[in-house]
């Protein structure tokens, strides 16, 4: 409904509002002229209130270490389109020690997921997310993929290659090096998500229903402060 649609667009607005520093990311990407989209089969349903967010970031460089020469994964791993740093996993509806999934709705347009690509540049993972996570947050998919880019262009990032080399890596430099790029964040409302070996996968920014940062659970922060980290540089 038109009130819900409003309701999300402000509150991710006025998150992205936040007094920021530092660069944006750096990064290259160019659209593809057609986009196909795959059919999702839906699985298990489960409505629940939602009670806050989480924004999952994936580092591309570690994603596509192995994958440059997979077509599945051309679009984000082989160059042709440009070069990633971290890219939209997904932005996923929480509430308490569950979540919502699978809640059905209108089907994603070729257009919709386009708008998409420069920072989730996998349709396939777009429309996936869209079926899964953003059916129980929103009546519309351009709703959901518009807020999740309201989000995503409203951080600010610090050269991570630059990080990847400190000495005495761990979890915490990552949080405060984030945190400190972008006003109003804290370490503990991002989490960070390691390999087996310690390398980082992936960054999940935790949010309250008004799409203010607010202190992650154990689910979603993941590596301890005092875990050491290596961040592939993709070089």
């Amino acid at each position: 409904m038109a009130t819900e649609r409003a309701a999300l667009l402000i509150a991710a607005l006025a998150c992205a509002a936040l007094p920021q520093a530092g660069r944006t990311q750096a990064f290259q990407c160019s659209l593809p002229g057609a986009v196909e989209l795959p059919r999702i089969e839906p699985e298990r349903l489960r409505r629940l209130p939602v009670t806050g967010y989480t924004l999952a970031l994936s580092w591309a460089p570690e994603f596509c270490r192995f994958r440059e020469d997979q077509p599945r994964h051309a679009r984000q791993c082989s160059g042709r389109a440009g070069r990633f740093g971290f890219t939209v996993h997904g932005l996923w509806p929480d509430s308490g020690r569950s979540w919502p999934q699978w809640c059905g709705g209108p089907d994603l347009t070729a257009r919709e997921a386009r708008a998409n690509l420069c920072i989730s540049p996998d349709a396939t993972l777009i429309a996936r997310q869209w079926e899964k996570h953003g059916t129980c947050m929103a009546q519309h998919p351009a709703t959901y993929l518009k807020v999740t880019r309201i989000l995503f262009n409203g951080l600010r990032w610090p050269d991570f290659v630059r990080i990847s080399r400190e000495e005495r890596l761990t979890a915490a430099t990552v949080r405060k090096r984030l945190a400190d790029a972008n006003p109003g964040w804290m370490p503990e409302a991002i989490g960070v998500h390691l390999d087996g070996k310690g390398w980082l996968e992936e960054l999940r920014l935790c949010y309250d229903r008004r799409f203010m940062p607010r202190a992650c659970d154990a689910r979603r922060f993941g590596a301890g402060d005092g875990q050491p980290v290596k961040i592939w540089r993709g070089l």
